[in-house]
């Protein structure tokens, strides 16, 4: 496929210039004067990718890094189809019925990414080596649309090869390929939206003009404890697949002796299935369940469309899917947010104790986080109880920050009240959240009688202003 770039094109000076050197623009000599002439006004332009739906010819298919189907040549039965995809997954790959689902429907998903306003990343993530994380996202780039593995590549040729090809992108290896690689994640973070695009500078004649390159499109990332390693702007645009080991009585097919032919079978079925349903998936308006997040029923939409064009049976198995692969993503949010529900589950069991109940000190806040169960508070700052300081680093970003508070008769320390996080519950805690400190609170009822450990954390500095 050949680029044409244009000449740069004079628009008016509202819009944004390239200036020459500043250093000779006050000098009234024939370099300055040329200087001057040579001032070009531009707008940034922005090359639009081609259309998965466009027909290419087998030249262009030729010189593509990745194989290009045509339509199956009798009509598909969509629902049909999405069961045969999520069977062959579950051929090659340990994984739960849901998240074989999920992945079908992000399969599909694929032939059909420009007609959608936001492509969710599907995230393998994997707690240990040997997980088949890479297996996985093998099988999953054999069904995809443009499938292009792109573990060794730099942001400048994805964004180049988005603009010319609008590829699936597919990165394993994530843990350690996106450290300290701020530009690609930038690319990957952008690319989830239809609007996505990264501005970049290009020489056009003696020039350089800035120009909006598209990201948009569907993306993959697979890696070990991506929580870790990865940022939460990028994991909450991801619909997150945990991996586990396999038992030794887990059985599945080795990949290598597939069916002759079985990945191409099922792809121009798959080309066929998408141009027969892609208008009655562009205008369905599917069903978001309310207790998804905002961001979750964003990643889940265009899923959830292909399974309500599918019919009754996939759309019952793709809510359940949203909903406990999210809530399983929830479970692993932010520390900010896990910080936050347990100091709800501390207010919670505060209540009604004595007239300063909606108070805590800072002290006595570190003692209560230590005190649940399976908490990370109690070895958070490098084997020691989590401090002061740190509470007020997490909390600071939600506008809470510690204040004198009355803990007693004639205790003022350095603390927090309830009050200060009424909004910051309502705002970030989800239903599942809520759900899960009710059921905290249930298991605390129940074995308050028996003796708690013993907790010996460090000494609080008086002077701490935390």
């Amino acid at each position: 496929m050949e680029k044409n770039i244009s000449a740069p094109k004079l628009v008016p000076p509202s819009v944004g210039f390239i200036e020459s050197d500043a250093s000779t623009a006050n000098t009234p000599n024939e370099s300055s004067v040329k200087a001057a002439n040579s001032v070009q006004l531009v707008k940034p332009v922005a090359k639009k990718a081609p259309s998965l739906r466009k027909k290419i010819s087998p030249r262009e298919a030729s010189q593509m890094p990745f194989k290009v189907y045509v339509a199956y040549d009798k009509p598909v039965d969509l629902s049909g189809l999405l069961d045969e995809i999520s069977e062959v997954i579950c051929t090659f790959v340990i994984v739960d019925d849901l998240q074989a689902d999920a992945a079908a429907l992000w399969v599909f998903h694929t032939y059909l990414v420009e007609i959608f306003d936001t492509s969710p990343i599907l995230i393998i993530n994997a707690p240990e080596r040997a997980c088949a994380k890479t297996l996985f996202q093998t099988v999953l780039v054999n069904l995809s649309a443009r499938a292009l593995p792109a573990s060794n590549a730099t942001a400048s040729s994805l964004f180049r090869s988005v603009e010319l090809w609008m590829p699936s992108i597919f990165f394993d290896e994530a843990d350690t390929f996106f450290k300290d690689n701020n530009d690609l994640l930038g690319m990957v973070n952008a690319g989830y939206k239809s609007s996505g695009f990264v501005l970049r500078s290009e020489k056009v004649e003696d020039s350089f003009i800035p120009k909006k390159f598209p990201v948009y499109g569907a993306k993959s990332i697979a890696g070990i404890a991506l929580e870790k390693h990865l940022h939460d702007s990028t994991m909450s645009r991801g619909i997150i697949l945990n991996m586990r080991r396999k038992l030794p009585d887990e059985k599945v097919t080795r990949l290598r002796y597939a069916e002759q032919g079985l990945f191409e079978k099922l792809c121009v079925k798959i080309v066929r299935a998408a141009d027969d349903y892609e208008e009655a998936i562009q205008d369905a308006r599917p069903h978001l369940p309310e207790e998804l997040s905002d961001r979750a029923q964003d990643n889940w939409e265009p899923l959830l469309a292909i399974a309500t064009v599918a019919g009754e049976g996939w759309l019952e198995r793709a809510i359940k899917a949203a909903l406990t692969l999210s809530r399983q993503s929830n479970e692993k949010g932010s520390t900010g947010n896990e910080l936050l529900a347990d100091i709800q589950l501390v207010f919670e069991k505060r209540t009604g104790e004595d007239q300063y109940a909606d108070k805590i000190s800072s002290a006595e806040l570190i003692s209560e986080l230590q005190a649940i169960e399976e908490s990370p508070w109690a070895t958070y700052n490098h084997g020691y109880p989590i401090s002061p300081r740190q509470i007020a680093g997490q909390l600071v970003i939600y506008g809470i920050k510690p204040k004198t508070v009355r803990v007693g008769k004639f205790d003022t320390p350095k603390g927090y009240e309830l009050r200060q996080f009424n909004d910051a519950f309502a705002r970030y805690l989800s239903p599942a959240d809520k759900e899960a400190v009710a059921d905290e609170m249930i298991d605390l009822e129940a074995v308050q009688d028996e003796e708690a450990p013993a907790i010996n954390p460090m000494p609080i500095d008086p002077s701490d202003p935390y």
